[in-house]
């Protein structure tokens, strides 16, 4: 979309034909550390293996256990065969029975029958003593871990039921080094089990996120960043997916941002061409209308009534042309205000506000109803030009009083001005605070209400209309407390 004016020094034209082809931004070029895909990939890693650990200890004692109780089971078949061999135990076979099982010992108690004990050879220290009867779980992963850092030669005694018969009791002496080997053979496998599922989760995890959220969200910052480097060309604009989650929300929500910041920026340009064009003419259009008031002067002095009735317009047409003028140029050369603030007393600031306005506002009643004292702070020259808009704007629309009241909100102050004119027109309401297009009557600027607009969302607060009919207008004025 081309503009047809010139605009001025510092603002960017539309691109051109040849430009619009659609844009390759390149993303920001952030470190391994910094993107968010691999903070999601290590954050995932790190995850899944916390829980691993959280599996891996309760594995190991679960691995410790079932062995022991192979043992034990073990020691009681090999009584049981002893036994049922002969009545005289083989000391040969007794050995070698045990020493297939890995035991160096083992006793067993029986209901009704005397303690059996078999090893002749073993230990005459048995440092560690183990019984499984009255371990609780947490007795189990200590003893896991206590077990696997212990010293190879230490020989440990474990007591247990029978698994194959809960009646009979049964101690086993055994060497550790073979249990510790097989602990560590079968943490090293946990371990690269637990490794695998992680890598295996985080690559699963990974990509789902970046399919669901990153790719996502590099498609709406690459568009961020391109509209931001020309956001008059259309083609910045994002297309929004067929998505129905939060990420489609979001595309949709900032194209129509886009959208409304393109128009609002092209708006913003031709003003600034507007601007830039009155500031050019002013000089010669000051000079025109100074000579057409010299011409009104001398016709004024003429005794014909008629001529008098005629120079009359003329001077009023002249007085309208000079202040749209000068509040175009104004409007069109003016930045954003700078704030001063200070705290105020709404009672204080709106009682020398009708003082000093009610004055020039003949045939209009100023009042003050249901007024709150209450402080709040503002800038007393930018909030007097607000409200003064907002007065004579009503008063130029034929109202004949005019009401103020004000009282808080939490955290805001708020002030209504009331009005006895005959309301808004729709057209007037639809561009409200539109500049040049606001205005209810034909010879207006319509720079009132955006002027007061701006004046008050400086100092973060607002004017907004509260009601219109054909008894009034309301307007309502929000102020930080």
């Amino acid at each position: 979309m081309a503009s047809d004016h010139t605009l001025p020094a510092g603002l960017k034209a539309p691109a051109s034909s040849a430009e619009k082809a659609p844009f390759r931004t390149r993303a920001p070029i952030l470190s391994l550390t910094s993107r968010l895909s691999a903070r999601l990939l290590w954050l995932t890693v790190a995850f899944v293996m916390l829980a691993e650990i959280g599996v891996f200890a309760p594995s190991m004692a679960r691995f410790r256990l079932d062995y022991l109780n192979t043992k034990l089971a073990s020691a009681h078949l090999v009584l049981t065969a002893l036994e049922a061999s002969s009545e005289q135990v083989d000391p040969v076979l007794r050995d070698r029975l045990l020493d297939q099982a890995g035991m160096l010992g083992m006793t067993a108690l029986r209901p009704n029958m005397a303690p059996r004990t078999l090893g002749p050879h073993m230990p005459s220290r048995i440092p560690e003593v183990y019984d499984l009867r009255n371990d609780t779980i947490s007795d189990f992963i200590l003893d896991a871990f206590a077990t696997m850092v212990g010293a190879n030669e230490d020989a440990m005694a474990i007591t247990g039921v029978s698994p194959d018969d809960p009646a009979v009791v049964v101690e086993v002496v055994l060497d550790g080094a073979p249990l510790r080997k097989e602990m560590w053979t079968y943490a090293r496998r946990i371990l690269l089990i637990s490794v695998f599922i992680s890598l295996a989760t985080a690559a699963m995890v990974y990509f789902s996120l970046q399919w669901l959220a990153v790719w996502p969200l590099r498609r709406l910052t690459l568009s961020m960043i391109g509209f931001r480097d020309a956001p008059e060309d259309p083609h910045r604009i994002i297309t929004p997916s067929d998505r129905h989650d939060e990420v489609g929300v979001a595309e949709r929500a900032l194209a129509e941002m886009q959208q409304e910041l393109r128009e609002a920026l092209l708006q913003k340009e031709r003003l600034a061409g507007v601007g830039t064009a009155v500031t050019k003419i002013s000089h010669d259009l000051r000079n025109i209308l100074a000579t057409a008031m010299l011409e009104s002067d001398r016709l004024d002095s003429v005794n014909d009534p008629e001529v008098r009735r005629i120079t009359a317009g003329i001077v009023r047409a002249i007085d309208r042309a000079v202040a749209l003028s000068a509040s175009t140029l104004r409007f069109a050369r003016e930045g954003l205000p700078q704030v001063k603030t200070k705290l105020l007393r709404s009672l204080a600031f709106l009682e020398e506000l009708r003082e000093s306005l009610q004055p020039g506002l003949p045939g209009v009643e100023i009042a003050l109803t249901d007024v709150d004292d209450f402080g709040f702070e503002g800038d007393p020259e930018l909030l007097h030009r607000a409200f003064e808009n907002l007065l004579r704007n009503a008063a130029e629309a034929g109202a004949t009083r005019i009401e103020l009241t004000a009282h808080r909100e939490e955290r805001y102050g708020v002030a209504c001005i009331s009005d006895n004119g005959p309301g808004l027109t729709p057209k007037a309401i639809n561009n409200l605070f539109v500049p040049f297009a606001g205005s209810a009557r034909s010879d207006g600027s319509g720079l009132g209400l955006p002027i007061a607009r701006e004046l008050l969302r400086v100092q973060g607060g607002d004017v907004v209309l509260e009601k219109t009919s054909a008894q009034g207008t309301c307007f309502t004025v929000r102020l930080p407390v």
